[in-house]
């Protein structure tokens, strides 16, 4: 029977953890008062995908998961991406 381990992390690493979201988010609203014409969802994106990383990795504990779970999150966060690709591409030339 394998052993229950407990995934819990300090309060240090969660205020950083805190910290980093925090920052992440001033960021974006400072950002969003520039114009960086098309840049601007790429930025916004590239943002949002750390902050969602950083909460999937420490308070969803994707941290602390096997190998096998991780490769199956990334292989599906992969496939999406490609079918929303392959959506826009099909949205933008008709």
């Amino acid at each position: 029977m394998e052993e229950h381990q407990d995934h819990l992390f300090s309060y240090k690493q969660q205020f950083f953890v805190l910290m980093v979201l925090l920052c992440l988010t001033g960021l974006t609203v400072f950002l969003s008062q520039f114009d960086f014409g098309w840049l601007n969802i790429w930025i916004a994106l590239g943002i949002a995908a750390t902050k969602a990383t950083f909460v999937l990795l420490f308070f969803m504990h994707m941290k602390y998961e096997s190998t096998l779970i991780k490769v199956t999150f990334l292989t599906t966060v992969v496939l999406l991406a490609v079918f929303i690709g392959l959506m826009l591409l099909d949205v933008a030339f008709r």
